[in-house]
């Protein structure tokens, strides 16, 4: 089952003293780039976090935060009375008939008026933050597989068109491969001259084997099988879709170079342009 790249996951966490959101969101990427933003009192979690992330997702551009917003009932800053008092003792001898609340609203923001207090993380809270980083990771894992499934019914439209187009380049082939003899015969006949009859079958034949796509054309078949049984696998195997795309690609190129027939280069044409399709969506699956 393929998946996307793309997706979004959310939980909230609702302690008594506080309330931890946490936020996933995933883009396409080549490989994995993790961007978290985490409060710095869990920074010592942060590894752990990021890696439980990171082993769920696997590939992606991911952008991971989580948020803190507390109830006013607990907090970790401080004010240091202490050193208010004397910022306004000092500012009072700069101002002495400065208004008192002035000289407060001026203290505060001197450095070391405010002290955080960093205590230990509580295990509990840290285990309600796991729990919630697992509800994020199955929602954006959810949101994947609904988009991968979106992804798979476009592809499977996609080799269905490419697989038709290779119908008719099949029935289009015996025309082909007669008109060149004809050509080759009435280039001949123009020269106005005796030819060796062996020689000139010998000579057809190899030119003939030149533009033959009998091989091109197996190949094609199986990769489109090759594919579709891909899309069907329990993993999401976006590398290996593409690599097989890219097998494609260069079958169709080959019927394209050695098909000297404008009909079938019309639907080699139509063929390339569907393979273009799938090869812009691979770019999003995992």
């Amino acid at each position: 089952m393929i998946k996307s790249m793309t997706g979004f996951g959310k939980s909230v966490t609702q302690l008594p003293s506080k309330k931890i959101t946490i936020e996933i969101k995933s883009l396409n990427s080549k490989s994995q780039d993790l961007n978290a933003r985490i409060p710095s009192f869990y920074r010592e979690k942060e590894l752990e976090l990021r890696n439980l992330v990171a082993q769920k997702l696997q590939r992606g551009k991911i952008d991971f935060s989580l948020y803190v917003e507390l109830n006013g009932e607990e907090t970790s800053t401080a004010i240091n009375a202490d050193v208010v008092r004397q910022y306004i003792k000092q500012l009072k001898a700069v101002t002495p008939h400065a208004d008192d609340v002035e000289l407060l609203k001026m203290a505060i923001r001197l450095p070391d008026a405010l002290k955080t207090e960093k205590d230990e993380i509580d295990e509990d809270e840290y285990q309600a933050i796991l729990k919630g980083v697992e509800e994020a990771l199955e929602s954006i894992d959810k949101y994947r597989a609904d988009e991968g499934q979106v992804l798979k019914e476009d592809f499977e439209l996609r080799v269905s068109n490419i697989s038709n187009y290779l119908d008719e380049v099949k029935k289009i082939d015996p025309e082909r491969m007669e008109g060149v003899r004809e050509r080759l015969n009435k280039a001949v006949a123009d020269l106005k001259t005796t030819v060796d009859e062996n020689r000139f079958e010998q000579e057809l034949t190899y030119y003939l084997e030149k533009y033959d796509i009998t091989e091109e054309k197996v190949r094609l078949r199986n990769h489109l099988e090759y594919f579709s049984k891909t899309l069907t696998s329990p993993q999401s195997n976006g590398k290996k879709l593409a690599f097989i795309s890219q097998e494609m690609g260069r079958e169709i190129n080959t019927i394209g170079s050695k098909s000297n027939y404008a009909p079938m280069q019309q639907v080699v044409v139509r063929m390339k342009d569907e393979l273009e399709k799938i090869k812009e969506q691979l770019l999003n699956v995992l």
